[in-house]
């Protein structure tokens, strides 16, 4: 499968992009900027051995959303609706997995605080900017924490919450999580639960600064 990480020059794009083409994935990484996504690229085949880098490029934003066959969102919530407004029509028919979380520090505010957005969840938000375009917008990759992806030497503790409205949707994008190592897929049921999932990640970045910690992530146990 060909995947485009939109703004996948952050941590947590760059994180995903890491840990997916290491399970052998096709990855194109996207920026507004190719130089970044070039640069990005650079960094995650540093991070890789030599047979694990074969697949993986940079493009633009638009570039990216064109050629994939299924598309990841790893913007902040500020950049959200103008990214999506720059690659709408690439993303016709395609599944969207939206990673955003709305927290404060997208406003100069804190990072453990979490931002309430009209639509209900970022997730819902995607959804309803793209709604004419029949996307299927999954929510996923919200709680694991980019310091996890980036340390590709280790599995990630933490199990992936996903939301979704299509179940065949769902169910490609829970496959697709269980490919990095230490990840279980938890379908969470429909898209507005991820109004719920979206604010444990606040949660967790409040117990990584208590705790002098980078990688707190969540396990759902008893299933």
């Amino acid at each position: 499968m060909k995947l485009g990480i939109i703004g996948g020059t952050g941590d947590q794009g760059l994180g995903i992009a890491l840990r997916l083409a290491k399970a052998g994935e096709e990855i194109i990484i996207g920026s507004r900027d190719v130089k970044k996504a070039e640069n990005a690229v650079s960094l995650v085949k540093n991070m890789l051995a030599d047979d694990e880098t074969r697949n993986i490029r940079g493009a633009t934003n638009q570039e990216a959303a064109r050629e994939a066959d299924l598309a990841v969102l790893t913007v902040p919530l500020q950049a959200q609706i103008l990214t999506l407004k720059g690659i709408r029509e690439e993303l016709q028919g395609k599944i969207v997995v939206d990673a955003t979380v709305p927290l404060d520090s997208c406003l100069a505010g804190r990072p453990n605080r979490y931002v309430d957005v009209w639509e209900g969840s970022a997730a819902e938000r995607s959804q309803a900017m793209l709604r004419d375009q029949e996307v299927k917008v999954v929510s996923a990759f919200n709680n694991m924490s980019a310091a996890s992806l980036t340390n590709a030497d280790k599995d990630v503790d933490c199990d992936c919450l996903v939301s979704g409205d299509d179940p065949e949707a769902k169910k490609v994008v829970m496959e697709l999580a269980e490919k990095i190592p230490g990840v279980r897929s938890i379908d969470c049921g429909a898209l507005e639960n991820a109004r719920i999932v979206e604010k444990i990640t606040p949660l967790l970045i409040n117990l990584n600064i208590r705790n002098q910690i980078k990688m707190a992530g969540i396990r759902i146990t008893g299933l």
